[in-house]
């Protein structure tokens, strides 16, 4: 999901909750502690250098259990990171807590925000030469040939 995606759903909503993969919901009373642009400048492991930006959303809860971040508000905040940062329509990450930091892709349902797991992948998987993942399939499972001449029986292998 990009900035303008997510300002487009807030103006739809009178709440916002955020969902865990595992279905939970981040604390209603969540703030968002930081909105920035973060640029990634690297190198594969082909050799190929690369930039990535994404806008980062930091959710953070405390014990101020009274607080809730209203669409409009979160609207302002992304305007005004946006307009200070010049972070642009780039897709969101987010930041979350966990046993440790979690860090999650962003979509909607209509109703929640999900936080979406990431997964790491090879990007130079042709100068890797890393082969395609391929299915196991039991022996048992293979179409049998009705004009075979080699069976367990016949003592031909």
């Amino acid at each position: 999901m990009t900035l303008e995606q997510i300002k487009q759903h807030l103006k739809e909503l009178d709440t916002i909750a955020f969902q865990l993969p595992d279905g939970s919901l981040v604390p209603r009373h969540f703030h968002v502690t930081e909105v920035g642009k973060i640029t990634k400048h690297f190198i594969d492991c082909g050799g190929t250098i690369r930039n990535e930006e994404v806008v980062n959303f930091q959710l953070w809860e405390a014990n101020d259990y009274d607080h809730r971040l209203h669409p409009e508000k979160l609207i302002h905040i992304i305007e005004l990171s946006d307009r200070l940062l010049n972070i642009g329509d780039l897709n969101i990450e987010i930041e979350y807590q966990g046993p440790t930091i979690g860090k999650y892709g962003l979509d909607f349902d209509g109703t929640n925000f999900l936080l979406t797991i990431k997964q790491t992948d090879c990007l130079a998987k042709n100068n890797c030469k890393i082969p395609e993942h391929k299915t196991n399939t039991a022996l048992s499972e293979l179409p049998k040939e009705a004009n075979s001449c080699c069976t367990p029986s016949s003592n031909c292998c």
